[in-house]
């Protein structure tokens, strides 16, 4: 574990931190570790499934060095054309797939909301961060994180939700989580679903 301190900070002050959150910072660790070794034993072989807006594909792989990702209509099987079966190589062409769906996928689902809300944005961008699952700029652009692909389809849309909210209220004032609360309900249990498995939403 590595602290940093801000300039001319005493460095006392680091063990007085780690003394005080020790407990907190194990706990963060070992959710680390536990997310680390659940990623490490996804499979991405031929027959191994990977998730989709709350359902699984079948990952079908065949050799070809296109790196084409095909999912046939009324099908869930996923067909990858790589060069080699490696791991590393699978997941660079599912990923470059799941970026091309998340476009599609958040636009016609942002354009569904904001319709609703009687409002506009700018432009859909897709992004790839660790933690964060989407944002709204001041200049209406909206970014979503294509991992959320990974995710169930009620966490994808309380993500869509938060981000069209934000083009009536940019900040998280009480008026903005009292839109959340009648437009929906439940959206707690998906922010805190993201808490506890955001970690998991990867590839490898």
């Amino acid at each position: 574990m590595v602290v940093t301190l801000p300039e001319r900070t005493a460095e006392r002050h680091a063990h007085e931190f780690v003394a005080e959150r020790a407990q907190w910072i194990e706990r963060s660790l070992a959710k680390l570790a536990a997310e680390q070794d659940l990623i490490a034993a996804r499979s991405l072989a031929d027959g191994a499934v990977v998730p989709f807006l709350g359902g699984d594909l079948v990952l079908k792989l065949l050799t070809g060095p296109s790196g084409r990702v095909h999912l046939a209509a009324g099908s869930n099987a996923l067909r990858v054309h790589v060069p080699d079966t490696r791991r590393e190589t699978v997941a660079a062409a599912l990923e470059r797939w799941y970026r091309r769906q998340a476009k599609s996928v958040f636009a016609d689902r942002l354009d569904a909301v904001v319709e609703r809300n009687g409002t506009s944005y700018e432009r859909v961008t897709i992004r790839d961060q660790k933690t964060r699952w989407g944002s709204c700029s001041s200049s209406g652009t909206i970014s979503f994180n294509w991992r959320l692909l990974l995710a169930p389809e009620v966490v994808l849309d309380y993500v869509i939700e938060h981000e069209a909210a934000h083009i009536e209220v940019r900040d998280h004032s009480p008026r903005f989580w009292a839109l959340m609360d009648h437009r929906v309900p439940e959206w707690r249990d998906s922010r805190d679903w993201l808490r506890k498995n955001g970690g998991t939403l990867r590839l490898v």
